[in-house]
């Protein structure tokens, strides 16, 4: 039961860090275009320079 006391802060730092991360990916607007990645999978021209 002692490996407990190492095994949940550990756990809740590394959750933490998680969220952290996709906190980060969410305000730096990673996620703002899903419909062009959709579309463009489907598109059979390739796409040598994406846009940024």
């Amino acid at each position: 039961m002692s490996v407990l006391t190492y095994l949940i802060p550990i756990s809740l730092l590394l959750g933490g860090i998680g969220l952290v991360g996709f906190l980060y990916t969410v305000r730096s607007n990673q996620y703002d275009d899903p419909e062009g990645d959709a579309r463009r999978i489907l598109n059979d021209e390739w796409d040598d320079h994406p846009k940024p």
